[in-house]
């Protein structure tokens, strides 16, 4: 089939907003490689993403992100599924462009929470699940997430193949724009 983008997605949004459910299904449904940032960054440093704040500090953690993002734009078509925090830093945007498109994923915070609720693997949240809390940290989010976006497609009550639908079709639609 060959590879649909010569250039890598890169999706952003608040945890919960379905980064990570989006990366896997574009992986089966268009064979693309996907890299789950936190993931990795965990695998090489031995430690989980509470552990290496705790032991090293959050710069240092996101100055690990910088250097995977940089790495990433050797290759193309990959999908990038962006920490929370990734595009609060702005060095980071800048790299985020250099590898591709940045895809943000929206959700309303009962959404969030119900995504979440179960979940106990989200430091920033754990003792305070509530729909208040979470409003409040997206809305401080806001403005850089909307800021890096060269899209925005909201998730609420939508399947993953619906929004990698809606994905994959403003993609190519931008392409046929740009192209005129």
């Amino acid at each position: 089939m060959g590879e649909l983008f010569d250039y890598n997605i890169l999706l952003i949004g608040f945890m919960g907003a379905g980064k990570s459910t989006v990366a896997d299904y574009m992986k089966k449904a268009y064979s693309m490689d996907v890299v789950e940032m936190d993931q990795i960054i965990a695998e090489r440093q031995g430690l989980s993403i509470s552990e290496i704040f705790e032991k090293y500090g959050e710069e240092f953690f996101r100055d690990l992100e910088t250097a995977l993002l940089v790495e990433m734009q050797s290759r193309k078509n990959v999908v990038i599924s962006c920490g929370g925090g990734v595009p609060m830093r702005e060095r980071n945007v800048k790299e985020m462009k250099k590898n591709g498109r940045v895809v943000l994923l929206t959700a309303k915070p009962e959404t969030i929470l119900e995504r979440v609720k179960d979940d106990h693997n989200r430091p920033l949240l754990e003792g305070k699940k509530n729909v208040e809390y979470i409003a409040e940290l997206m809305e401080k989010r806001r403005e850089k997430y909307q800021a890096a976006a060269d899209l925005i497609v909201e998730t609420d009550g939508r399947t993953a193949e619906e929004i990698c639908g809606e994905i994959i079709r403003k993609l190519q639609g931008n392409k046929e724009e740009m192209e005129k």
